[in-house]
């Protein structure tokens, strides 16, 4: 699904998506950290919303995921757009 609208960055729309796709590859927070090169209390940071990754961050979860940045970067854009929708 494409998204044709502009959708509004949400911060919790980042932790939800990298919290879900982690645990659906059966990974702990230490691991999956551990692969993008972060610290645990950073990606900990990021999936509760306290912590907005930047474009680098976003790439080595990405990759930590198995992905490429843009498929993570699509997941969140629709995640934001159903929790806008929700309001």
């Amino acid at each position: 699904m494409e998204l044709s609208i502009i959708v509004d960055l949400n911060k919790d729309a980042i932790g939800i998506v990298i919290r879900q796709l982690r645990l659906k590859r059966g990974l702990s927070q230490e691991v999956l950290s551990g692969f993008a090169g972060l610290a645990r209390s950073h990606l900990a940071m990021i999936e509760i919303g306290d912590k907005i990754p930047n474009f680098e961050t976003i790439w080595r979860i990405a990759n930590a995921l198995e992905m490429q940045a843009h498929e993570l970067v699509l997941l969140i854009e629709k995640e934001s757009y159903q929790i806008a929708n929700k309001k």
